[in-house]
């Protein structure tokens, strides 16, 4: 008898079935990606408020923060904007157990990364500067997030993050919102960064 060959694919609510050892972009859909972020609690849920602070609301935050910090193109600001997406079909790990677990997870992550970039017309991966410049907004934003959510005292969070310069809480959006809220707000960003991207001059 030959073996089962273990499922390696997800049904996704479009009807698309997305292979996580070999995604197509084809199988990719914008409102897929925004209804799973909207559900992936960050933080391991371990947050305050009525509802959990999910990946979708922290990659606006992050997409604001990053704008914040330098003049970018609609194509950065959308990669900005879909920095975690891969997170819809893997879920979102704490960086202690992905000190746990080790790397290789970010194989299967950097496959649907490329995938997700290639279906919205962007390079399968964002060089090293944008890396580092969405890095550099994603660290704020856990900043925040840890210190007005997560529990973090600010010295911790001093620590870990380090010292945001420039940027306040009071200029983001980090009060926890519902799933559908959210989402919502996800598929608004996405299409007005989408919109200038085909925007003709």
């Amino acid at each position: 008898m030959t073996a089962k060959v273990p499922r390696a694919w997800q049904r996704m609510l479009s009807g698309r079935r997305l292979d996580l050892l070999d995604p197509s972009p084809l199988d990719v859909e914008v409102g897929d990606i925004a209804h799973g972020l909207a559900r992936v609690a960050r933080w391991n849920g371990q947050t305050s408020g009525d509802h959990a602070f999910s990946v979708a609301q922290h990659s606006l935050v992050v997409e604001y923060i990053f704008r914040q910090l330098g003049e970018a193109t609609p194509d950065q600001c959308l990669m900005a904007l879909l920095h975690d997406a891969p997170e819809y079909v893997i879920g979102d790990m704490i960086s202690p157990f992905k000190s746990v677990v080790g790397g290789g997870y970010k194989v299967v992550e950097k496959r649907l990364e490329a995938a997700v970039h290639l279906r919205f017309g962007l390079p399968p991966h964002a060089s090293r500067e944008l890396k580092d410049k969405i890095k550099k907004a994603d660290t704020i934003a856990a900043y925040f997030e840890a210190t007005e959510l997560a529990g973090f005292s600010a010295s911790e969070g001093q620590k870990f993050f380090g010292q945001p310069r420039g940027i306040t809480k009071e200029m983001l959006l980090i009060t926890p919102l519902p799933a559908t809220e959210a989402q919502r707000l996800f598929c608004e960003r996405f299409d007005a960064i989408d919109a200038m991207r085909t925007r003709k001059p």
